[in-house]
């Protein structure tokens, strides 16, 4: 058997060009299931099929997992809202921090900024964690004589 070169042919790979290449879906969602459902059913031995019992028990379980994954979303959705209600909280407030020198630090908490994962508290030119913040009081009252 004789093999004769092929020419004008260019084999072009990820690896040789340094583009990446999408490795899939790495959550099984419930589409995902359904079509393994669906692949299943479709092979399946005819003078043994699938236990419907089993098959319900999956369905459920995919359902329960999906109530997880909302209900965990919720929760961190209502984190954030707690934790910006309370960096709003203590804008105007006499607020304590360790500064980079372990120094506690008081200052008057100026405003309050949601840029990034934890709201952060500026103090003065400094921007304060709010997880950070040791303690908060109120600031006093100024009074005027008459």
């Amino acid at each position: 058997m004789t093999i004769e070169a092929t020419t004008g042919l260019t084999t072009t790979s990820a690896l040789t060009t340094g583009t990446a290449v999408s490795s899939g879906k790495q959550v099984m969602d419930n589409e995902m299931f359904m079509a393994l459902l669906v692949t299943q059913l479709t092979h399946q031995d005819p003078s043994d099929p699938m236990d419907t019992n089993q098959m319900m028990s999956q369905q459920v379980q995919m359902a329960q997992m999906e109530q997880t994954v909302a209900q965990t979303e919720t929760i961190q959705e209502q984190f954030a809202l707690t934790m910006r209600m309370a960096a709003m909280g203590v804008v105007g407030q006499q607020v304590s921090y360790y500064d980079a020198e372990g120094t506690v630090v008081t200052g008057e908490a100026l405003a309050a900024s949601f840029a990034n994962s934890v709201p952060s508290i500026k103090v003065g030119d400094t921007d304060v964690s709010l997880d950070s913040i040791l303690s908060v009081n109120s600031t006093p009252t100024q009074t005027t004589d008459a």
